[in-house]
C-alpha cells in the first residue's frame, strides 16, 4: 500500500521535525493538519497531497518542493528549477522588474541549452541579448534603483550633482 517514497518522505519528515525540535503535536498544530494523520505519513501509511505538504513545509520552514520530490509529485530537475526561480523571486536586493529580467535571461538560457520552459514564463522576451540590452538601457536611464524609482525620488541635486543639501541663502 505505501510507496517507498512515502516511506522515504515520512522518514524525512520526521528527521526534520526533530531538527526542529518541534513535538509531533506541535507540528500538527502549526500545520494544521491532524496529529494521527502527521503520524501516519512519519509512517508511511499515507501519501499526503500536494497542499498538505506545502502546509508541513511551510511549518518546518523547509522547501515544499523538496517535499514533492521526496512525496514523488514532482522529478529532481523540475525541483531545482522552481528552487532557482523561488531564489530569485525572494531576493529582496534587487526589484520586481529586475526579478523580471533575471527569470527572462534564465529562461532564454533554458530554451538555448533544450530544457522545456512554459511559454508564459518568456512573453515578450527575445533572449539574452534583449536582456542585456534593456539593463543597459536602464542603467543610463537611472531606473531600477532598489525602490524601483529612478534617481530624482530622493529629492533635488545641487549643481554638482550631488545630494547634499543646498547652500543656505
Amino acid at each position: 500500500m505505501a510507496s517507498l517514497n512515502v516511506g522515504n518522505l515520512g522518514e524525512y519528515l520526521r528527521e526534520q521535525r526533530r531538527t526542529a525540535q518541534l513535538s509531533l503535536r506541535q507540528l500538527a498544530d502549526a500545520a494544521g493538519v491532524s496529529n494521527p494523520y502527521l503520524s501516519q505519513i512519519e509512517r508511511g501509511l499515507r501519501k499526503p497531497s500536494a497542499e498538505v505538504l506545502q502546509q508541513v513545509a511551510k511549518a518546518l520552514r523547509i522547501s515544499a518542493e523538496t517535499l514533492y520530490v521526496r512525496a514523488g509529485i514532482l522529478d529532481e530537475r523540475e525541483r531545482e528549477e522552481l528552487e532557482t526561480r523561488a531564489v530569485v523571486l525572494a531576493d529582496p536586493s534587487i526589484n520586481e522588474r529586475q526579478k523580471s529580467v533575471l527569470l527572462q535571461i534564465y529562461d532564454s538560457f533554458r530554451r538555448e541549452n533544450g530544457f522545456d520552459v512554459e511559454p508564459d514564463t518568456g512573453a515578450g522576451f527575445h533572449g539574452a541579448a534583449d536582456a542585456e540590452s534593456r539593463i543597459g538601457a536602464d542603467a543610463e536611464s537611472g531606473a531600477g534603483d532598489a525602490d524601483g524609482a529612478g534617481p530624482d525620488a530622493r529629492g533635488p541635486r545641487t549643481a554638482g550633482g550631488s545630494d547634499a543639501d543646498p547652500p543656505a541663502n
